[in-house]
């Protein structure tokens, strides 16, 4: 595990950096400087992009991921260099659909929200320049290397996002120019990516479609559909409230989205670099390796991931009294219910690693398109009548089902359950210090409150599982501090 735990530390530090400029974009700069509608713009843009960034990369970022290991060394560079040209296919004919079609495109997407209509050119070229960084980055991973690349996937957007956002407010750049550079940034990290990856591994141009090309164009083809299924979950909520209300809203629902996704981090440093180990475990057929990967995800990312919660819901309403601008209060509900869809997710481990990994990997599909489905149904019921808080609700509901519904799946086909007594402990330690922390309130400044609350939080948390021994790689890091 020293591997894993040397890594994802590395990647768990610039994913909390990454969020510490993300939460000043979202809570300060953008509020104050830029205002909800042109915030909602933004979100809308961006998330539109990755709705269609799957279908530009046509899913080989992941098929990097999961056919590398078992090619033979020479026969990688006709694989790396078929992942490349592949999208090209793809990108071509979208290219000019989406030039020839862009006034309809933009008619349809600005009814409710007129100013959209100017910007619709800034999601394609994302999602282009977004879907090859994720092939790059993946070139990466399965060297192993994902530390730089993780910088340039998290801290690099919102550093961009936090230099435009100044220069719009001292009126260096008017929005036109925002969208410009920001586009232009985002093909610029591309290059530094492809860059990184060719010096880890230099390429051979090479026209030779690899031995098993059919199977890596089926799996390929059904990662395109379980990717634009999973960036309907993620994003459509963002993509359907600007059709419903005030592009406002998408701002306000944006900002409890960010601050609920904060306990996501240590799950996002994690699988940076567990994902391809556990695809060489799955290609090497080394069963025991895999059920200890997937135990430890499970307990480890559960921890972790109530730490977070317990912070970030136990001082909801004084970051809310901080950001001081009225509308963003009422996205207080929706970061209750979506932190707490992410860590049931997070308390199921590598469930859907191992899924997407393996011969059953038609499965993970399959749970992902009705996922898609079911939170489409659900937000074109409840966002008319219950707003963002109708988005997130769907958004909980479908989580928490699916996400049981997979790990049945593991249990099926590979004979392991990942919940133990300690996860039992676990969930009921993070919901007695929820409780005690929802109910205690400081009258003092909300900065103030918010840096003792975490305080008390932190210390409480960490003695009650480190004292109740719930995770030998916990149990690991106590024993090195206290020999230190």
């Amino acid at each position: 595990m020293n591997m894993i735990t040397s890594q994802s530390s590395k990647n768990l530090l610039s994913i909390m950096f990454a969020f510490c400029i993300g939460a000043v974009n979202t809570l300060i700069l953008y509020p104050h400087f830029f205002g909800a509608s042109n915030q909602g713009l933004v979100v809308f843009l961006l998330s539109s992009s990755n709705l269609l960034m799957p279908l530009i990369g046509f899913g080989v970022a992941q098929t990097v991921i999961k056919f590398h290991s078992g090619y033979a060394k020479h026969e990688r560079q006709n694989f790396l260099s078929f992942i490349v040209i592949v999208p090209l296919l793809v990108v071509l004919p979208f290219g000019f659909l989406a030039i020839y079609f862009h006034n309809t495109i933009a008619t349809l997407l600005s009814v409710k929200n007129p100013i959209i209509a100017h910007y619709t050119w800034v999601i394609f070229a994302v999602a282009f320049a977004t879907a090859y960084f994720e092939i790059f980055y993946s070139w990466a991973r399965v060297h192993f290397k994902s530390v730089t690349g993780n910088i340039f996937k998290e801290i690099y957007p919102r550093f961009i996002i936090f230099i435009l956002l100044l220069a719009y407010e001292v009126e260096v750049i008017n929005l036109d120019q925002f969208f410009i550079l920001l586009v232009a940034l985002y093909y610029l990290r591309m290059l530094m990516m492809m860059f990184i990856a060719f010096r880890i591994q230099p390429p051979t141009i090479s026209f030779k479609a690899p031995k098993n090309v059919s199977e890596l164009l089926l799996y390929s083809f059904y990662l395109v559909l379980a990717a634009s299924a999973g960036s309907l979950i993620i994003d459509i909520d963002k993509f359907m409230l600007p059709q419903y209300k005030a592009i406002a809203q998408t701002a306000f629902y944006s900002v409890g989205i960010f601050t609920a996704t904060l306990i996501e981090v240590p799950g996002r440093a994690l699988f940076q670099i567990l994902n391809p180990l556990i695809a060489k475990a799955i290609n090497n057929q080394n069963n025991a390796r895999l059920i200890k990967l997937y135990k430890d995800s499970s307990i480890n990312l559960l921890l972790l991931g109530g730490w977070f919660f317990l912070l970030v819901n136990g001082s909801i309403n004084a970051l809310f009294d901080l950001i001081q601008v009225d509308g963003y209060e009422t996205a207080a509900l929706v970061v209750l219910m979506i932190s707490f869809a992410k860590l049931i997710v997070m308390s199921s481990g590598a469930s859907n690693t191992m899924l997407l990994n393996s011969k059953q990997y038609r499965i993970s599909l399959t749970l992902t398109i009705c996922m898609a489905v079911f939170v489409y149904i659900g937000n074109r019921l409840s966002i008319p009548v219950y707003g963002i808080n109708g988005a997130a609700l769907s958004t909980l509901v479908v989580l928490v089902v699916f996400t049981y519904v997979r790990m049945a799946f593991v249990y099926r086909y590979f004979g392991v359950y990942p919940y133990s007594i300690s996860t039992l402990k676990a969930f009921v330690i993070i919901g007695l210090l929820f409780a005690a922390s929802s109910t205690l309130q400081l009258n003092i400044h909300p900065l103030a409150s918010i840096v003792l609350k975490s305080i008390l939080i932190t210390l409480i948390y960490g003695v009650l599982v480190a004292g109740l021994r719930l995770s030998d790689t916990v149990n690991g890091w106590v024993a090195k501090w206290s020999n230190r």
